[in-house]
């Protein structure tokens, strides 16, 4: 007897201040189809509270339209410019809460956990990324900005994870933002402890 088919969408989101890039997935089975992917537009958005309004608003309404299981965010990175990082952890945090506010859950991935996932190099450009998410989806028409194919890695990132036999071997653990800062990376090497522990007959000498 067939095995029925689960059809489900991730958002992947990658907040911006200037632009929020954004795509659905759509899985079916093994499937993956590009539903819609592009950017919110606030570069003309002079107040830093509009644009975080905007974005709350625009987030909302893609989980209204698109109807996502899940919305998938690239978290902040680490860098030396603290008001741009300020920025993009206000501009993640509200668009986190326009799917909370919607009851969808919600996870985040470091920036170098997406690129090491659709590319293979954690340190891949704008255009590596887009080059590859265009391929695996068969997209093509190129995006006008790269903050739309950045979005659609991040669902790509996050259906790679809960799809990995190690996720399904932990009954789906909810692991966020492995691969960025030093307290991910060691729940991501706990997880891997607990799945040999419990899978034994998986480890080959």
């Amino acid at each position: 007897m067939a095995r029925p088919t689960e059809i489900y969408r991730i958002l992947g989101i990658d907040p911006g201040t200037n632009y929020t890039g954004y795509g659905v997935l759509e899985v079916d089975d093994r499937t993956l189809r590009p539903v819609v992917l592009g950017e919110v537009d606030l570069h003309k958005i002079a107040d830093p509270y509009e644009k975080l309004r905007y974005i709350f608003d625009s987030v909302s309404r893609l989980v209204k339209e698109y109807q996502p299981r899940e919305v998938a965010l690239e978290s902040p990175f680490f860098g030396q410019n603290v008001q741009s990082m300020l920025k993009l952890g206000r501009a993640q945090g509200v668009a986190m809460a326009a799917a909370l506010s919607q009851n969808v859950d919600v996870f985040e991935y470091a920036p170098s956990r997406i690129k090491q996932a659709v590319v293979g190099l954690g340190s891949a450009s704008k255009e590596q990324i887009a080059g590859i998410v265009m391929r695996t989806l068969h997209i093509e028409t190129p995006p006008k900005k790269l903050d739309a194919t950045d979005g659609m890695a991040v669902a790509l990132c996050h259906y790679y994870s809960i799809s990995s036999p190690i996720n399904q071997a932990l009954g789906g653990v909810k692991v966020k933002g492995l691969g960025g800062d030093k307290k991910a990376r060691k729940r991501g090497t706990q997880s891997w402890e607990q799945f040999l522990r419990e899978n034994p007959d998986r480890v080959k000498e």
